[in-house]
């Protein structure tokens, strides 16, 4: 009697460092040497490298698809890349390093549970791996990997490493990563060495390599914690006597009496029985149901979508939170927040926008920044407006109130964005709070 292959747990990373650090190789001997990639792919780069007189396959081919970017030799957009192994399951976000782009480390960094910074081991930390370990720390990424690539080139120095790898434990520190966060592998993503297999030539090194880091780093992010979240997307009511399921009354009750609230947990775990209050309303009741297409379920925790069913009928709409009662998120509609500012048109002060958060979108009203974060000196200095890829703090007014916490204890509902209406592009990502409290006045 066969029994069913139990699933590999997800891990979701992305990776950040300054433009010709080796990142577009690094991943591209990531899907190499797992047998991520199809022959044909692999074939394809044999023939291009070729063409470009190298002796050996240029793995970042394998990743710069757009012919745009191998010509300018940039990665220009965040790609994301689907991989595993027989432990885990990898969802990469590949950003890109130069500096105008840096507002796409946000965007690949914002659910990951782990970032490789790449260094260059002839240039060491740079005022670009500043930035990026900024950005990262004020996301809450959990955990780094300080991978100090093209070790090959620098003739692979042990002393240089350790150089290195102190200089980023002090700034790393100073952002407020923990020393076990932190993982620093030298490698080289050209030959192979530390990626996935071990190398020979670093014997003074008795660290994980890459892969095997990746695979084993615990993946329980810290929503999995945190008080129970959950916006709703939908309302289900019933709307003929079936409602477009099977009349299962053992599963499902009376459909004719069937509404729920669908949603995917921010945060937390919910059961039947759980005390909640829907916000902003804040009318309180029971959780008596927990469903989803396959049948009901004992719990959900974070990242699960599901249905819940209440033991009163509360008027629920898309963009109301239902949230454990006993911890509950601070309804307002004034917010302290931190921008990370992603319009090419600089912040108009007293401009208004739209925000979203969660499944709610609201007009906002956005006051003048108070400072903005100088990621050289890790300050926080004066501002009147915030530009392309700066970060500061401001006040937002919102036309409705929003039951928010703090990003630093809740990312999901601790985030937002910020829209322009006439085009709904995304000018800004929104951090309730100061996530960078350390960040000291220059």
């Amino acid at each position: 009697m066969s029994s069913a292959t139990p699933p590999r747990d997800l891990l979701r990373f992305a990776t950040a460092g300054s433009v010709d650090d080796g990142k577009s190789t690094l991943v591209g001997r990531l899907l190499y040497d797992t047998k991520s990639v199809l022959a044909d792919q692999i074939e394809a780069v044999q023939r291009a490298s070729v063409d470009k007189g190298l002796s050996t396959p240029d793995l970042s081919l394998l990743v710069d698809g757009l012919r745009a970017e191998r010509e300018q030799g940039i990665t220009i957009d965040v790609a994301y890349r689907y991989f595993s192994t027989p432990a885990r399951e990898f969802v990469l976000a590949d950003t890109p390093g130069h500096v105008q782009y840096t507002r796409n480390t946000v965007t690949g960094a914002s659910t990951a549970e782990l970032a490789v910074l790449l260094v260059d081991a002839r240039h060491g930390v740079v005022e670009q791996t500043r930035r990026h370990a900024t950005v990262l720390a004020l996301l809450r990424v959990p955990r780094l990997v300080l991978a100090i690539n093209k070790i090959d080139l620098v003739e692979f120095d042990e002393g240089l490493l350790r150089a290195i790898e102190k200089d980023f434990a002090g700034l790393a520190r100073s952002l407020g990563f923990a020393d076990d966060a932190v993982q620093t592998i030298p490698l080289s993503a050209l030959e192979g060495d530390n990626v996935v297999e071990g190398s020979a030539k670093t014997p003074w090194y008795e660290g994980p390599t890459l892969l095997g880091h990746l695979e084993s780093v615990p993946v329980v992010g810290p929503e999995a914690a945190a008080p129970f979240r959950l916006p709703v997307q939908y309302v289900i009511r019933p709307r003929s006597s079936t409602d477009g399921r099977s009349a299962d009354a053992s599963r499902w009750g009376p459909l004719h009496d069937y509404r729920g609230y669908a949603g995917r947990v921010a945060s937390g775990t919910v059961r039947p029985g759980d005390p909640v209050t829907v916000l902003p309303e804040g009318r309180s009741t029971t959780v008596t149901h927990v469903d989803t297409a396959d049948g009901p379920l004992d719990s959900a925790g974070a990242g699960r979508s599901i249905t819940v069913r209440l033991a009163d009928d509360i008027d629920l709409s898309r963009g109301d939170v239902i949230v454990a009662t006993d911890s509950q998120p601070t309804v307002t509609s004034e917010i302290e927040a931190t921008l990370c500012w992603l319009g090419d048109t600089p912040l108009r002060p007293n401009a208004r926008l739209l925000l979203k958060h969660g499944t709610r979108t609201t007009q906002v009203l956005v006051g003048v920044p108070q400072a903005r974060i100088d990621t050289e000196t890790l300050t926080e200095v004066d501002a009147e407006t915030l530009a392309l890829n700066d970060i500061g703090r401001v006040t937002l007014r919102t036309a409705d109130p929003l039951p928010v916490d703090d990003y630093a204890d809740i990312r999901a509902t601790g985030s937002f964005l910020l829209i322009d209406p006439p085009s709904g592009n995304t000018l800004a990502a929104g951090l309730v709070g100061n996530p960078l409290s350390i960040i000291t006045r220059g």
